[in-house]
């Protein structure tokens, strides 16, 4: 399966957003330390973030890597087919993207990266671009993109939970 959209890997760079395209970026403050970035980047890699988040999530292998395929089920009922198209491990930053396959809801790629200020602040940095692939997508509009903006939010609320090691609720 091929992905549908012709920019693969464009958020790598920060704010490339190819035309046609809505845009997308959500930051939010995790916590402060070493240890705090620790546990956030290895629940981002491990797909732990996703499945808090409360969707689900079925990974063709159990860390992010170029090439793993994802199925993210909405609501038990919206699948939406990724490939993860580039990842980041370094010691200030972690992350990883994935773009749209064939059945997706939506065209484009999303990326979620954790990284570690010169300050000692871990911060989770989710940036998009997407348009509607599928009718519902489309008919949405403005709707649907307010509910990508409130599950990127979603996504730093439960990261910031699972760095502390609180557990979520």
């Amino acid at each position: 399966m091929s992905f549908t959209y012709d920019a693969v890997g464009a958020t790598r760079g920060q704010g490339h957003c190819p035309p046609g395209f809505h845009s997308l970026h959500v930051r939010t403050r995790l916590g402060e330390g070493e240890p705090v970035f620790r546990r956030a980047a290895e629940a981002l890699l491990t797909w732990e973030m996703h499945r808090a988040v409360g969707v689900g999530l079925d990974a063709g292998a159990e860390r992010a890597a170029p090439g793993v395929d994802v199925t993210v089920t909405l609501a038990g009922m919206i699948k939406a087919p990724c490939r993860v198209v580039w990842t980041v491990e370094e010691p200030r930053r972690a992350g990883w993207a994935y773009g749209t396959l064939a059945g997706h809801p939506e065209c484009g790629e999303e990326a979620f990266v954790v990284d570690r200020t010169g300050d000692g602040t871990v911060w989770l940095t989710v940036t998009a671009f997407s348009r509607p692939a599928k009718w519902y997508a489309k008919a949405g509009g403005a709707a649907t993109r307010g509910l990508q903006h409130a599950y990127a939010r979603r996504c730093g609320t439960v990261l910031r939970r699972l760095a502390a090691g609180e557990a979520e609720n």
